[in-house]
């Protein structure tokens, strides 16, 4: 059943959305919008804004907008009805009985989650009892304490097929249920057990304080070392991290990046509480853009072989266009933060953390151990890399700084390395140039929505049906003047949806604003919608730039009427010039 109408709008009165955002982003006032950099993408200059006047969000650069509904389902990656709920919650604002129900996917999340958090529970009940006895003290050979096993909920798994399923079962949970969390696993022969089994566990908590999947670690040196659900309804390591939601509490402004749940735990037990771990996969986008919410440093603190530097070298960019400032940390006679600490101690942690590496210098390292810099040939061929590497740095200050840097690591003079970069940069800022005036000279191209799904059949028509929309969109009233149009008459689908569904908000008193549309309209639709709302019209002249584009509309459908009539007659011609020759018959 759906949401009703005046419940949604009360709830839009009560969810400013300048309000909703700057609890996410930080908003700067510039005019009459508030500006940030995006949530959505990474960039360092701020073209994301909020228009308080629409209630409505865009980000000039990837595209998204929407209302604050719009919002709180792309931050939080929720569906409608869930990122409803979330707004209700903050507003005060009870939802309305018998429009929910848990045979849709929204009952199934919360069902998914309520089993997670028993068995969060039933994991880390077992690790007290005594099949628990060989997980507790794997744990404390770790140098956990109590205190920590209780803050972080671990937990073990016992070494049995079925221990979890059959506790569930008194729960009232099923083994489909346990399939759907990620809880259980089926064969190929249609037999269903526990996943984690003789391990020790790791609940998976997210910033919201859900408990939306687990990881389980062996206790010895058998494959795999750790095992993680897999994606669910309610779980996606892509975007999610390991005691995010502890760090985002801290009061540093950087994060510590480690590869694994005991890194990330032992750095806690420390008391240096903004440590995060990506939970079984490499650093993503996304996870990027969920750091910058709460830090403005990162410190990648993986280990120091191949792959660990292979990782950091992929998190590095990432990370700064996120908008991070990044640092990298290296450590000698330990392989890991939890190793080193317990070594060493937290101090000596913390000394080594505040020694950590710009980001430039650390690459030009790694890259620096990849050639034989006493061979002529090979100190060549680093300097070559090297300055292409420095030429993607947009400061000149910096291109020249760790040209610098480059230059002393070769035992050349500095202004071979600083042509070399300039030489570089230079070509690649003329390539970005030559592309950005190829898509200048096709502005056909650039007048089509940023979806190709979206894209208009006939480009003058669905330019005329976007004014249309967008005039009505700021004045209702205008409906009134398009002499019986509906959206059968759009050579755009999602147009003469859209242009349908106002029409029908109107007529029972609702405005006509795009926000509004949050359920109807998936993700592309409605930015290409709400970059419609916002474009700039002159509203003392909408009368007559309504009956302008109707004006276009009707010549294009005289067009494509009278293209069609050519076609059939073309048609028709064709089979009487087939039907009049005919092969000589033999009989």
């Amino acid at each position: 059943m759906p949401l009703p109408n005046d419940f949604l709008e009360e709830l839009r009165a009560r969810s400013d959305i300048v309000d909703v955002v700057s609890q996410y982003v930080p908003l700067t006032k510039k005019g009459r919008s508030y500006w940030a950099c995006c949530p959505f993408h990474s960039e360092k200059t701020p073209s994301f804004s909020v228009t308080p006047e629409r209630q409505m969000f865009k980000c000039f650069g990837c595209g998204k907008g929407g209302g604050v509904i719009n919002f709180v389902m792309e931050i939080e990656h929720l569906p409608f009805r869930d990122a409803v709920e979330v707004l209700a919650r903050r507003a005060g604002l009870p939802m309305p009985q018998g429009t929910g129900g848990d045979a849709g996917t929204r009952g199934r999340r919360e069902k998914i989650l309520k089993l997670n958090v028993l068995a969060a529970r039933t994991f880390h009940r077992w690790l007290a009892g005594p099949e628990g006895q060989a997980g507790l003290q794997y744990l404390r050979n770790r140098g956990l304490t109590n205190s920590t096993l209780t803050r972080f909920g671990l937990g073990f798994a016992p070494d049995r097929w079925d221990a979890l399923i059959e506790a569930m079962k008194k729960e009232g949970y099923d083994k489909q249920d346990l399939l759907d969390a990620g809880l259980a696993v089926s064969n190929k022969n249609g037999r269903i057990y526990d996943r984690f089994r003789n391990r020790v566990i790791f609940p998976i908590i997210d910033i919201r304080g859900d408990v939306i999947g687990f990881g389980g670690r062996v206790m010895d040196d058998s494959k795999p070392k750790y095992l993680n659900s897999p994606d669910t309804l309610v779980y996606n390591k892509s975007l999610n991290l390991f005691a995010l939601n502890i760090a985002k509490k801290s009061r540093s402004d950087r994060v510590i990046l480690t590869e694994g749940y005991m890194d990330t735990i032992a750095l806690h037990q420390a008391g240096i509480d903004c440590a995060v771990a990506s939970l079984g996969t490499s650093l993503t986008e996304k996870h990027a853009q969920l750091l910058s919410r709460f830090f403005q440093n990162a410190v990648i603190s993986y280990d120091g072989d191949r792959a660990g530097v292979a990782a950091a070298q992929r998190a590095i960019p990432l990370l700064e266009n996120a908008g991070l400032k990044v640092r990298v940390l290296q450590m000698t006679g330990a392989k890991d933060p939890d190793e080193y600490i317990r070594a060493y101690g937290r101090d000596a942690f913390l000394r080594l953390l505040d020694q950590s590496e710009n980001q430039v210098d650390y690459r030009l390292g790694q890259l620096a151990k990849q050639y034989n810099l006493g061979d002529d040939a090979q100190r060549v061929a680093f300097l070559q890399e090297a300055a292409r590497m420095l030429a993607s740095l947009p400061s000149a200050a910096e291109r020249e700084i760790y040209g610098d840097h480059a230059a002393s690591m070769a035992q050349v003079p500095r202004n071979v390395v600083a042509e070399d970069v300039e030489r570089f940069y230079r070509e690649r800022t003329r390539r970005e140039k030559q592309q950005e005036e190829r898509r200048e000279m096709n502005p056909a191209s650039a007048m089509q929505p940023r979806s190709p799904s979206l894209r208009y059949s006939n480009l003058r028509a669905g330019r005329a049906e976007e004014t249309l929309l967008g005039l009505v969109m700021l004045d209702s009233s205008l409906l009134y003047q398009m002499d019986g149009l509906t959206g059968a008459d759009f050579t755009s689908p999602l147009l003469g949806r859209v242009f349908d569904l106002l029409v029908q908000r109107a007529r029972e008193g609702y405005d006509t604003d795009p926000a509004n549309l949050a359920e109807e309209l998936n993700a592309d639709e409605m930015d290409h919608v709400v970059e419609i709302a916002l474009r700039p019209l002159s509203v003392p002249n909408s009368a007559k730039a309504v009956q302008d584009c109707l004006g276009v509309l009707r010549e294009e459908k005289l067009l494509r009427a009278r293209k069609t009539n050519e076609n059939l007659l073309n048609l028709q011609k064709g089979y009487h010039a087939k039907k009049a020759w005919r092969p000589a018959d033999d009989t």
